[in-house]
């Protein structure tokens, strides 16, 4: 195993490691996009990798992919390093980037045969892995349609298929669902669940609930660091100190009333009313960093007579979460300026 090299299998129940960047940093220029970011990607995991616009992650999933190499750092695939061995190790890898290159002009036959081509292929195993590929990705029916003419979602299929020739174990997708309507989205999120079930997937996405339904584990990073990762259950049991608190009461309470009750209470972050059926009305309350307003509240609804029925803790959304590490982030990286 070659020096600093990552282990290729984990402690434990943990699954081996494929991929793993390892204190990368990237300067364009002056800029300086990443800024010795390290994470590692397991066998047969979903890992989503998120992001606002411009914290670093294409540029980070194209070094992982080889596209170009880091600055500093190192990228290893299992056991060895990247950028020693790069024609022999990026075949390991398929990727799809934000905005791939398709040629309008050509037939999504001839493109996929083009991949097939460009990666080494030939004879009847080109066109075994051609035609394995159209089928699975849904394009056996428009394989002699020009690429032009097709949909934005069947252009995304196509991208996915040039990333799967030559049977990668390891597939990363920049923004799969780019661009793409509800029923597209639908489809493309049913197709990286079936291939997720004999590769390891990397994706990248700017829809929360499309990362939330698909991926094992979530990695954040703003300003070309990584700020937290973990499963969204780990990302919300960090954050316990901000829950948000579901609130149920009963009659005669209403929601202009009960707002007005609330507006005024110090550590609430937001006020969210809903009426409920046979007069119940329901309020979600954010907490505040720090604070516990539960017994100020009991006490509340008690002197105004207002029967609670329920209080619990309720459950951060990805978004949620993802909004306030990075909101957070930022004010902390304010703080540090200025000081």
């Amino acid at each position: 195993m070659p020096e600093s090299a990552p282990h290729g299998s984990a402690d434990g129940d943990l699954a081996p490691v494929l991929a793993r960047l390892e204190d990368v940093s990237k300067n364009f220029g002056s800029r300086r996009v990443l800024k010795g970011i390290s994470f590692e990607l397991r066998k047969g995991e979903i890992l989503g990798f998120l992001g606002p616009n411009g914290a670093g992650k294409t540029t980070a999933m194209r070094i992982l992919t080889g596209y170009f190499p880091p600055s500093q750092g190192r990228v290893w695939i299992g056991e060895q390093d990247l950028f020693r061995e790069p024609q022999k190790l990026k075949r390991r890898i398929g990727y799809l980037p934000e905005s791939v290159t398709l040629y309008g002009e050509m037939r999504v036959c001839e493109f996929v045969e083009f991949a097939a081509q460009v990666k080494g292929l030939a004879g009847i195993k080109k066109r075994r892995e051609v035609e394995e590929k159209l089928t699975r990705c849904g394009l056996w029916d428009v394989k002699h349609r020009l690429i032009g003419r097709l949909s934005k979602g069947f252009r995304q299929r196509i991208g996915i298929a040039q990333a799967l020739i030559g049977d990668p174990e390891i597939l990363v997708l920049d923004e799969p669902s780019n661009g793409l309507d509800p029923k597209q989205i639908m489809e493309i999120r049913g197709l990286i669940r079936e291939l997720a079930q004999d590769r390891t997937l990397i994706l990248s996405s700017h829809i929360l609930p499309e990362v939330s339904a698909l991926c094992d584990r979530v990695l954040i990073i703003n300003k070309g660091s990584v700020i937290a990762s973990g499963t969204a259950d780990e990302l919300e049991s960090g954050l316990r100190e901000r829950h948000e608190l579901v609130i149920t009461l009963g009659p005669p309470a209403d929601k202009a009333g009960v707002f007005r009750l609330l507006e005024n209470v110090p550590g609430l972050e937001r006020i969210s009313i809903e009426t409920a059926r046979e007069g119940l009305v329901t309020v979600v309350v954010g907490i505040e960093k720090g604070r516990d307003v539960r017994a100020e509240l009991s006490r509340l609804f008690v002197t105004q007579n207002l029967p609670l029925l329920e209080m619990r803790s309720g459950r951060l959304s990805l978004e949620e979460i993802f909004m306030k590490l990075v909101l957070e982030e930022n004010e902390d990286a304010s703080q540090r300026e200025d000081a």
